[in-house]
């Protein structure tokens, strides 16, 4: 099991630029976001293998949204610039300790772990 604490979110104008953060108790093979709007499915957002730092985005937030790893303290972070309402959900960070097919890295299915939720605002 993999324990994980989220920091950072908040409230932003449209266009402007958010950081979250997410820490794990452990070493995780998969770290990947998620987001939640209110009335909608959670969908991926953005994963990280980091074990390489190959990552792998949503159609909806590639170009705009950056997911990084710091090994040293198991910590993912997502740089969220160029935000608009659209943008706006909870957002959760997920982690998986043990070895997945790299296809199934954005599958909610895949992560057992998953942190307490930070919500993400973004007014026009």
């Amino acid at each position: 099991q993999v324990q994980l604490v989220q920091s950072g979110g908040g409230s932003v104008q449209a266009g402007g630029s958010l950081k979250l953060s997410c820490a794990a108790s452990r070493y995780a093979y998969f770290m990947t976001w998620f987001r939640q709007a209110p009335g909608k499915e959670r969908e991926a957002v953005a994963g990280l293998y980091t074990g390489t730092g190959r990552t792998s985005y949503a159609d909806s937030v590639k170009g705009r949204f950056t997911v990084s790893h710091i090994s040293a303290n198991n910590t993912v972070n997502l740089q969220m610039d160029s935000l608009t309402p659209e943008d706006t959900a909870t957002y959760y960070c997920a982690a998986t300790p043990t070895f997945r097919p790299w296809s199934t890295i954005l599958l909610e299915a895949t992560y057992n772990d998953w942190g307490q939720g930070t919500q993400v605002i973004v007014s026009s």
